[in-house]
Parts: C-alpha cells; structure tokens; sequence
C-alpha cells in the first residue's frame, strides 16, 4: 500500500509543479453578416481551459483601436471556460474586414489568436 501511495505521488507531483494552462477557443473565427458603415458590432468567444493549470490571459494586441476586448479579471481556473467580449467599431472602415485578436495568455505558446470577418458596406 506503501508504494502504491508513493508511486501516485510521483507520477501526480510533476503535473502539480508542471502545471500547464491550455487555451481552447470553441469557434475561433467568427464571420458577421454584412454591415452597414458606422454600425458597432459585438461577439462572445467562448475560451475554455483544457490544462491543468490556471488559464491566464494578460493582454492583447490588435491593428487598430476599431477593436477591443474585455479580458478576464481572474485567472481561468481548469475544465472552467468564459466568453469574452469582443467590439469592432465599423466607422470608416469598408469592404472586407478580416481582423486577428492576438491574446498574450500563460500557455506554452505564449500567444493565442481569435478572428473575425465582416464585410462593411460603405455609407457613401
């Protein structure tokens, strides 16, 4: 019995002090319907955390202030998921819009990505 104990606390002590966050977004790319210029558009992604341990998102990068995100203000804790908040404002933007959202998150990789498609019809 004595070994077996100590046999399962060699094999779960590496994954306790290894611990490892990974990201899973359920739909990473999202493609809007038309729209018309000026109009602001609104998506959830859904990001669940499929590792071991605690999903930390901390920043993220995009091409221009038209998008924003609202990250978590928690860490994602393991088998837990949350939907974040996206916004793309369409003022004077036009035509295909195909953006990336590049989290810097815990994870091995240490950058995920998200997208989203929309075409913009021109108010002019």
């Amino acid at each position: 019995m004595k070994q077996l104990f100590l046999f399962s606390l060699l094999c779960i002590l590496p994954l306790l002090v290894n611990g490892q966050a990974k990201f899973l977004a359920v739909n990473p790319t999202h493609e809007f319907q038309d729209t018309k210029e000026g109009e602001l558009l609104t998506h959830y992604y859904t990001v669940k955390n499929i590792g071991n341990a605690p999903l930390i998102i901390s920043d993220y990068k995009v091409a221009c202030s038209c998008t924003k995100i609202e990250l978590p203000s928690q860490p994602i804790l393991p088998g837990s998921e949350v939907k974040l908040k996206m916004t793309f404002d369409t003022k004077g933007k036009y035509n295909w819009q195909d953006r990336t959202i590049v989290l810097t998150t815990n994870t091995k990789k240490k950058q995920e990505k998200l997208r989203f498609k929309v075409f913009v019809i021109s108010a002019e």
